[in-house]
């Protein structure tokens, strides 16, 4: 038996609702921008991938107009941070809708270090940071989508494995499932990638 959902004349919340709690894992953009009049901001996007490799840039979605979005738009500049386990409390509250004069960091006493080529701080727990400078902003529907063009990366040498590369079991990721469940890791195996087929 299967049960069938018709998102064209769904509730729009009802929608993000069955979306979120179908794509999961969905990894975690601690994303802190520093306004044009200098007041530092970090907040958590969900809705996060690569989008290109060469050159490199990443991208996050922005559901509504959020201080991040602005302030990316008025300054050009922000820094994905890794969010990893220990500190899922941190990135959860920093979720919260603080006034735009407030600083997470601050608020939440979230140590910070500063970035090497941009103006934003980045979290200094965690384990990767990404410095972005804005490739491009997308609007679509209700959302936001950000594209940065990875200029300098940071890593926790702790999650570094032998062969200079990041070390999933390592970097611990959090990451969201539906409603208000969390992913605290996963199983990982490894698998080799098929050899290619023989030619006919």
């Amino acid at each position: 038996m299967r049960t069938h959902f018709d998102t064209t004349v769904m509730d729009a919340d009802r929608v993000y609702q069955l979306l979120t709690s179908a794509v999961v894992p969905r990894p975690i953009a601690w994303v802190s921008t520093r306004s044009a009049d200098g007041v530092d901001n970090l907040a958590p996007y969900s809705f996060f991938t690569i989008a290109s490799t060469n050159p490199p840039i990443v991208q996050f979605t922005s559901v509504g107009r959020k201080d991040s979005v602005r302030n990316v738009r008025e300054t050009g500049e922000f820094v994905v941070n890794f969010a990893s386990q220990p500190l899922i409390d941190q990135v959860n509250n920093s979720s919260a809708a603080f006034d735009s004069a407030v600083s997470e960091f601050t608020e939440l006493d979230i140590r910070v270090a500063p970035s090497v080529k941009v103006a934003p701080l980045r979290v200094k727990e965690a384990p990767i940071s990404l410095e972005c400078v804005l490739e491009q902003i997308v609007e679509i529907g209700d959302s936001v989508i950000v594209f940065g063009r990875v200029v300098f990366a940071t890593a926790n040498s702790s999650v570094l494995d032998d062969d200079g590369l990041p070390d999933s079991r390592a970097i611990a990721p959090l990451s969201r499932f539906g409603r208000t469940e969390w992913g605290l890791g996963a199983e990982i195996r490894d698998v080799a990638r098929p050899s290619p087929p023989p030619t006919r």
